[in-house]
């Protein structure tokens, strides 16, 4: 992690408070390094024939004050294998929250199809029943299914999403990603699918209930939820 993240999680788990660039020095004294994000310049190609393309309600006002305000979501690719002719994919579905950055649902696939998209919509929408939020994603074949917008009327949702080649309409998804492959997919080399499926799953558990965030004031996602049911 890096000196920042190391800092918040002196506050958060022994309350101690002192300034970033003290613990930037002492990394930098024993050489202590994060991993760096990869750059990524693609975004996610948007339906040749969408059935459905809703506006850009959410329009990158990634604030809100209550859970289930806002949800947005995307789907990643990982890799496993042992070698080049070996190499599987694996992708992951989420829906995040963004008022406490906590992941609504997810779901695990070897394919990146309707299926995988539409199990992490119902899982989300029987864990928050009451939930009516702008729903926000990319353009990507999933999402302007008719199927799709259907759910989304039916559980009282209003349908958003991103604008062609436009990726930072969905930004705090994309942090998340890079987050997540950072903290615990780059550099490290998963040989099965078992591997990965337990490392993803460890993740989503250690950001949801262990990993601090300083714009959630020093708390865990789930904290940070919490917190924000009781003050409602």
């Amino acid at each position: 992690m890096g000196y920042r993240r190391l800092n918040d999680k002196l506050r958060h788990d022994q309350n101690i408070v002192v300034n970033d660039k003290r613990i930037l020095r002492l990394c930098r004294k024993r050489q202590i390094k994060s991993n760096l994000k990869y750059r990524y310049d693609g975004c996610t190609r948007p339906s040749k024939n969408p059935a459905f393309i809703a506006e850009n309600i959410l329009n990158r006002k990634f604030d809100a004050e209550l859970p289930n305000e806002k949800w947005v979501t995307d789907v990643t690719e990982f890799k496993y294998g042992t070698t080049f002719d070996a190499i599987h994919k694996l992708y992951l579905s989420v829906i995040l929250d963004l008022c406490d950055r906590r992941p609504v649902a997810y779901v695990l696939s070897d394919y990146n199809n309707n299926d995988l998209v539409f199990r992490t919509f119902d899982i989300a929408v029987d864990e928050n029943p009451d939930a009516h939020p702008i729903f926000h994603s990319d353009r990507g074949y999933q999402y302007t299914s008719r199927v799709f917008h259907q759910k989304l009327e039916a559980a009282g949702m209003i349908q958003s999403m991103s604008r062609v080649a436009h990726c930072t309409d969905n930004g705090p998804m994309e942090g998340f990603w890079g987050i997540l492959k950072r903290e615990m997919y780059y550099k490290k080399k998963f040989h099965t699918k078992e591997e990965l499926v337990q490392a993803i799953t460890d993740y989503m558990d250690y950001y949801s209930n262990n990993r601090p965030q300083r714009g959630l004031g020093v708390l865990t996602p789930m904290e940070y939820h919490k917190k924000q049911l009781l003050a409602a």
